[in-house]
């Protein structure tokens, strides 16, 4: 089997259930090791599981969370440095959604989580993970994104407000390293079947929309060593 991943290090937040998880074992399956990081243990080590079902291999586990444990954000770079002399792939895939409400109506409290996670960390994260990123000779940083950011909805101010924020953030970091091997763009995986999803839209049937092992071998194609895309906003195709 072709491992056009092997040797490779790839870090993946919200990697307990859904597109990271799924995106996890897809990494694995590729040949990476992976670096997990969600809020509960027993979910990454569930992801660890199927990973080691699917390759015969671990992941190393990082349980914390994202919106109150921002040193450890910022230790992420230097460990990763430490122990592997690099960082290949940077997947940032958690997100917080919090309640659907009117923009006068959302409160303090739910702004702030849900700012820390989509935008505040990413920014960490990039600060963290630069360096190890550019000591890789095909550094890849992927950050799943919403078509929120750019088609406001009622309701969806804080979500998309924060996605948002996050894209012109990113969009920006790509330009700065356009001369360097490092390739980093914003992934849409449109409508999929995730807690996230059911939180939204609760009447939903999630058998009647695409599930999370559907979109991500695209998202995965962003990793990869031969990608050239750079800066770019992809979506995830329908069949």
């Amino acid at each position: 089997m072709d491992l056009p991943l092997k040797g490779r290090v790839a870090l993946v937040t919200g990697a307990s259930r859904g597109i990271g998880a799924a995106l996890a074992v897809e990494l694995s399956r590729l040949g990476a090791h992976c670096v997990l990081i969600a809020r509960t243990q027993g979910g990454l080590e569930e992801t660890d599981d199927a990973i080691r079902a699917a390759t015969g291999r671990n992941a190393t586990l990082l349980p914390f969370d994202l919106q109150k444990q921002e040193k450890e954000i910022d230790m992420i770079g230097a460990s990763v440095m430490e122990r592997f002399g690099r960082l290949d792939i940077l997947v940032h895939n958690a997100g917080a959604l919090n309640r659907l409400t009117p923009v006068a109506h959302i409160e303090p409290r739910d702004w702030a989580e849900v700012i820390a996670v989509n935008l505040t960390a990413a920014w960490r994260l990039i600060r963290s993970c630069d360096p190890p990123l550019r000591a890789s000779d095909a550094g890849r940083a992927v950050f799943v994104t919403s078509g929120r950011a750019q088609q406001p909805k009622a309701y969806w101010g804080m979500y998309g407000a924060s996605k948002a924020g996050m894209e012109h953030l990113v969009q920006t970091w790509a330009q700065e390293v356009a001369h360097t091997p490092l390739r980093v763009n914003l992934f849409d995986p449109g409508v999929v079947a995730t807690k996230m999803r059911a939180t939204a839209m609760p009447g939903e049937d999630p058998a009647s929309i695409p599930q999370p092992a559907e979109v991500v071998p695209a998202l995965a194609a962003l990793c990869l060593p031969t990608e050239t895309r750079h800066g770019q906003r992809v979506v995830a195709a329908r069949a």
